[in-house]
């Protein structure tokens, strides 16, 4: 395989399932991406987007109605048991054999694939404070996912393809998460990461695809995606203020009440809702980023039409 050549490469991939005999339902259409050598690809969408229909469509899990895919220019459906061995997968849902231990089930996987480095196994489960010698059914969900994590990455493979990754674990856990991908990185490792949570990959990946209703709507770098430019601002003085005092300043929208206070939809700078508010008695003033949909529909509009086409690649 060519060094810079795609490690993923879809070109209109499609699936459709049928309904019932009659009627068909499109998870997925078109979609055509690359992933590039040594990248950090996250792949964002809501729940029931295609994300995992794709992950298995890439995986020869399932096959597409149309389109194909390759993986390290190989077919994906052709060299299906090839590629296995050169990626590690963690599944969205992680069914595991209950009565086995941690380790056992370290062990069988790594038979499997040929054997396995256990000073990769201890470094891991170290790093993600996760016991093997209990067995999976006393897991809570948090251990299961980090044992998936575990079974994905002690071989060190070429690519990770890893679905909901962080699912379950704690705040910290997904730091360290954070670490072991961008440590893959620098170890020539291409990760993609699927995700319905846009802070899951803000810090780590290098470009970001947004698939909505099956469809790819964009492939954008981090920083593009993010630089929604507005943000929601929840603020409670202590004298009544009128929503139309607010609503007329620059860059202020969608200013709805709530319990003690406004809540209202910032573009730009601070400076005009700062100096708007001096007067008044300030109690309270709380700053969130948008949602992954919100900043969707900041990209697409309601129709889900792009309104930033001079991005997509």
């Amino acid at each position: 395989m060519n060094s810079n050549a795609p490690v993923i490469q879809t070109d209109n991939l499609t699936k459709t399932y049928f309904k019932n005999r009659t009627e068909t339902i499109t998870a997925l259409k078109g979609l055509s991406f690359s992933v590039q050598p040594g990248e950090i690809f996250g792949y964002l969408g809501p729940n029931g987007a295609g994300k995992t229909t794709t992950i298995r469509l890439l995986l020869d899990l399932i096959r597409p109605t149309a389109g194909k895919a390759t993986i390290f220019g190989l077919d994906a459906q052709q060299n299906s048991v090839e590629l296995h061995k050169r990626i590690g997968f963690l599944p969205g849902e992680l069914n595991l054999w209950k009565n086995l231990t941690g380790a056992q089930v370290v062990n069988y996987i790594g038979k499997i694939r040929g054997g396995v480095d256990m000073n990769s196994v201890r470094s891991l489960t170290e790093r993600l404070e996760l016991d093997l010698s209990l067995r999976i059914r006393s897991y809570s969900t948090g251990n299961k996912r980090k044992l998936g994590i575990v079974l994905a990455m002690m071989n060190k493979p070429e690519l990770l393809i890893l679905d909901e990754p962080t699912s379950g674990l704690d705040p910290l856990m997904q730091q360290t998460f954070n670490e072991l991908m961008l440590e893959a990185q620098k170890q020539g490792q291409t990760v993609f990461l699927s995700s319905h949570m846009l802070g899951e990959v803000q810090t780590i990946c290098d470009r970001v695809g947004i698939l909505r209703g099956g469809e790819l709507k964009a492939v954008e770098t981090v920083s593009n995606l993010t630089h929604a430019n507005f943000r929601w601002v929840t603020l409670r003085l202590r004298e009544p203020v009128a929503a139309s005092q607010l609503s007329t300043l620059d860059g202020v929208s969608d200013v709805s009440a709530v319990d003690g206070g406004y809540k209202l939809r910032l573009s730009g700078d601070f400076d005009p809702l700062l100096r708007a508010i001096a007067p008044y008695y300030v109690q309270d003033v709380a700053v969130a980023e948008p949602t992954l949909e919100e900043i969707f529909l900041s990209f697409y509009g309601n129709n889900g039409q792009t309104q930033k086409e001079e991005r997509i690649s």
